[in-house]
């Protein structure tokens, strides 16, 4: 049996389609409403700066390993920028992260990710 011209690439279509796994289809999700809970990660950070040198203490509350990093941007062009060594906060842990300009600081900020 041939198929007319018209109905072929709709045939292809259709059966790549029906072809995929289910998780590849697209889906629309129903809402009830309601707001989800709010994500309950990451630690809290202080952040101090004297002169050119950086002290930050993280401490993590929640049961997920909150993985962080400090992050210091030096004001002078010649000064280098630094990241420091990814370091993990377990549940209930404090860290201490330091770092150094050789001359002012710009900013600092410390970035969360979550440890596997």
């Amino acid at each position: 049996m041939r198929l007319p011209r018209s109905l072929a690439p709709v045939t292809v279509a259709l059966t790549l389609v029906l072809s995929l796994p289910y998780d590849a289809l697209p889906h629309t999700r129903v809402s009830d409403g309601k707001q989800p809970p709010p994500s309950r990660f990451g630690a809290s950070c202080r952040t101090s700066v004297r002169g050119s040198h950086v002290e930050t203490y993280c401490h993590n509350p929640y049961v997920d390993i909150d993985r962080v990093r400090l992050h210091i941007e030096c004001a002078r062009w010649w000064d280098i920028d630094t990241d420091g060594a990814p370091v993990d906060v377990g549940p209930a842990m404090t860290v201490r992260l330091t770092g150094r300009c050789w001359k002012e600081i710009r900013s600092v900020w410390i970035s969360h990710q979550k440890a596997r």
